[in-house]
């Protein structure tokens, strides 16, 4: 039998991120969801139980491990209800709204020998992938500038009052921030500064749907940008290092294929892009190079797998909270910044 495994929600996150990975990953078994009101759950999981609150499912003996992957403004009590009942915990980005309660419920975790680990299904797209490889090679020499960018285009209210209405933890900082912020922790390390600008563009949201966040390293400056109005995208990402560049392009394809739904596996489920999307022009052997390059497929499941190899002793948790606490104070240091209008240096 597999992990007994529940989740909070059954909105987008929970069809489409969460409960295929669990249902088709042969170390779980999806047990149970929660939807206050509707029964949409039954068409493809009709062998789940049904609750009609966090709290009633959570006091199931039987569940070893719940997903809180509710609107941000409610994670940190439903996490502490989770860990108080002795259960391990997966929690979507961002972790909290605050350090503090990040910093809380890691310690709550910690005292109560329980795993958590932070929902970061982006490390395993095929384009950061292809980015963390140039790196990782050395193809680009010792780099000095970088951009990661997530554009979208919702030129109005997108109807969703926990990502863009007067809620707390609505925002793009907090929707779209913690890919980005983890990203470029994750190729670059923690920075040593940071200076951002947010603002609201369009009329009809009541919080910023902009941001830009500026990392200041050493000798490296990382640009971080998220719009809602972008109609034409450019490139995702762009690297500048001493002895080329690298341009690519967000060509992950499966977010569109989980809607369609197509069904996830451990294997390769994705197909790679059908063009070209990134671009390599430096030097090798003394050799300059300027070539299109294609990403290889990314899988989620790569996250739920390792989860599940953590659980069972078969390796290292792949988000533990002290990159949720990482991201946390990225983000507050952000706020901070806007409203003060300087750097804001981290000890």
């Amino acid at each position: 039998m597999g992990v007994q495994t529940g989740i909070c929600s059954y909105g987008m996150s929970g069809k489409l991120f969460h409960a295929p990975f669990i249902e088709a990953h042969p170390g779980y078994e999806l047990a149970a969801i929660v939807e206050r009101n509707n029964n949409d759950s039954r068409e493809r999981y009709p062998h789940t139980k049904l609750y009609r609150s966090v709290e009633e499912m959570v006091a199931d003996d039987s569940l070893e491990l719940i997903v809180v992957n509710t609107p941000t403004h409610l994670h940190y009590q439903q996490a502490k209800l989770v860990l108080n009942a002795g259960k391990h915990l997966v929690i979507e980005k961002p972790f909290t709204i605050t350090v503090q309660e990040a910093e809380e419920l890691t310690a709550l975790a910690e005292k109560n020998n329980l795993f958590i680990s932070v929902y970061q299904n982006r490390r395993y797209d095929g384009d950061y992938r292809a980015v963390k490889d140039v790196i990782e090679k050395g193809l680009l020499g010792e780099i000095r500038e970088a951009e990661i960018r997530f554009d979208r285009y919702r030129p109005s209210f997108s109807g969703k009052h926990h990502k863009e209405g007067d809620l707390p933890g609505a925002g793009i900082i907090y929707d779209l921030s913690p890919h980005l912020v983890d990203q470029a922790i994750q190729l670059f390390g923690f920075p040593k500064a940071v200076f951002a600008d947010l603002i609201k563009m369009r009329d009809d949201v009541a919080v910023p749907d902009y941001f830009e966040i500026l990392f200041y390293y050493d000798r490296l400056r990382v640009r971080l940008k998220a719009t809602c109005i972008a109609r034409e995208s450019t490139y995702a990402y762009v690297l500048h290092g001493m002895k080329g560049s690298f341009l690519q392009q967000r060509s992950d394809m499966q977010e569109q294929l989980l809607q369609v739904p197509v069904k996830p596996t451990l294997e390769d489920w994705c197909p790679p892009p059908e063009s070209p999307d990134g671009l390599l022009h430096t030097a090798i052997n003394g050799e300059v190079i300027r070539k299109e390059t294609t990403s290889l497929p990314g899988n989620y499941m790569g996250y739920y797998d390792d989860v599940y190899k953590a659980l069972t002793g078969d390796g290292p948790n792949p988000v533990p909270a002290v990159d949720g606490i990482r991201n946390m104070r990225i983000i507050e240091a952000a706020l901070e910044s806007m409203e003060r209008g300087r750097v804001v240096k981290f000890n």
